[in-house]
């Protein structure tokens, strides 16, 4: 752990550079509209062997609000001595500041040798021997954080360096999630190498807090994106349904480890669980009909799917889940599926994302998915339809089997079917107004989603399961 002090005169120099810098990021928050932007805390982190009088490593915390956003932000810098071989501009380049030491340029740090081989020094846990610093490289179209591949002394072998950026005291999903589930002997998760955590003074409050920095997990090998792969075999017309059934295996083998390490929360265990589905159900309905006017004619579907909910007798007792699981967040590697990202909604705030949910939300966030990828591979039609079919009744199969349940019509079975036709539903709401007002012209998945799971506008389905 690093103590991060309040700023110098050094880092407010930084400050103005900063302002100009952050808004370009794609992880900034609050984009296009005016910040307040203030520093709220400074730390040169040292590599080893170095004297503190060259080039430096900082890691600063910048507090950005704008309206109802209210964020702190970690920007790792490296300053470097203006000097023959340094005029070159990089993507990296912050900008340009003169002091009395001399004149300095001012790099992200993320990925640059100095500052990956401080982290490396400051971090807990057991590391990862022989990586190479001066191979870091910055992965691209991550939107919330900062992630660094560095290479290994073995070919294929390496590890990948999470440098959070929206900071927050106390406990971190992405970082402890993995390690607990590696800790009870669960496999299927990159392995956690290295953390770092950071003791800052909240400059609300004044009292000193505690929160992660960044982690480091080892290197998934000749990986592919489990969309990417999706959307290939739909492309082609080849068949998902052997990798979704060993995935749905997987994502159960998941959630009973995340059991064994977190347990399960008798809160809204019984007569009290299927209410909390239902009503949450309605309330996400009457939201999206409020954004988008033309679901009107699916309100007596969405009503069928909440009155079966309420007549369930019980709901499953909640637990620990990844809490974002689609396909963009596994990778498939020899034959496997290893799980990452376990940070939940990035937007969200901690306590939502940590907060113990039904098991098959995760399940209906890869079952849309899947639909997805039917669409995005170039599907249509009953071909789109077929090829979704076979691959969400793989990703079943393998579930179910895995959790040692006959048919989803034995004991338990049913009422886990009703609870997932509910949150696909919920889930299918928000992407019919996200796709709305961010890429109209894909709102017809999510819609086609609708028609799978209440009938078109005007159809009556008394026969839904």
């Amino acid at each position: 752990m690093i103590v991060v002090p309040p700023p110098g005169s050094l880092d407010e120099h930084l400050l103005p550079l900063l302002r100009e810098w952050l808004p370009g990021r794609r992880w900034f928050p609050a984009k296009g509209v005016e910040t307040a932007t203030s520093l709220v805390g400074a730390v040169p982190l040292r590599e080893p062997g170095q004297d503190g009088r060259h080039d430096s490593a900082r890691i600063l915390l910048v507090r950005v609000r704008a309206g109802s956003i209210d964020a702190l932000l970690q920007v790792p810098v490296v300053l470097l001595r203006r000097g023959p071989g340094t005029e070159t501009e990089t993507p990296e380049a912050i900008g340009e500041l003169t002091t009395a030491d001399g004149t300095w340029r001012v790099l992200d740090g993320a990925a640059h040798p100095a500052f990956v081989r401080a982290w490396l020094a400051a971090a807990d846990g057991p590391g990862g021997p022989g990586l190479d610093p001066s191979t870091a490289r910055t992965v691209t179209g991550e939107q919330s954080n900062t992630s660094v591949v560095l290479r290994g002394p073995d070919p294929g072998s390496g590890a990948i360096l999470k440098v959070l950026r929206a900071l927050a005291p106390g406990e971190n999903p992405d970082v402890d999630v993995p390690r607990h589930l590696v800790d009870v002997g669960w496999t299927s998760v990159p392995r956690p190498l290295a953390w770092l955590e950071g003791l800052w003074t909240d400059d609300g409050t004044g009292e000193p807090v505690r929160g992660y920095l960044g982690a480091m997990s080892a290197f998934v090998a000749d990986a592919e994106d489990g969309f990417e792969l999706a959307c290939a075999r739909a492309g082609r017309g080849a068949s998902f349904v052997e990798e979704a059934r060993q995935l749905g295996e997987v994502v159960a083998g998941m959630h009973a480890a995340l059991v064994e390490a977190y347990g399960t929360d008798p809160e809204k265990v019984g007569a009290r669980g299927p209410e909390v589905v239902a009503r949450s159900l309605s309330q996400r309905y009457s939201w999206a009909l409020s954004a988008v006017p033309s679901l009107a004619g699916y309100g007596p579907g969405v009503e069928q799917v909440v009155a079966r909910v309420r007549d369930l007798p019980a709901a499953p007792p909640r637990q620990r889940v990844h809490g974002d699981l689609h396909l963009g967040q596994v990778l498939r590697a020899q034959g496997r599926w290893f799980v990452t990202d376990f940070e939940g909604e990035p937007l969200a705030p901690i306590e939502q994302r940590t907060r113990p949910d039904l098991a098959v939300r995760d399940v209906a966030g890869l079952l849309r998915s899947i639909d997805y990828a039917a669409a995005v591979g170039g599907l249509t039609g009953a071909d789109a339809v077929g090829w979704s079919d076979a691959a969400r009744s793989g990703l079943l199969a393998g579930y179910r089997a895995a959790r040692g349940e006959v048919s989803p019509t034995a004991d338990g079975g049913a009422v886990e079917e009703t609870l997932l036709r509910a949150l696909e539903l919920d889930k299918t709401l928000y992407e019919v107004v996200y796709e709305s007002r961010n890429r109209p012209t894909w709102t017809s998945i999510p819609l086609a989603g609708l028609d799978r799971l209440v009938g078109r506008p005007g159809d009556r389905r008394d026969d839904m399961p």
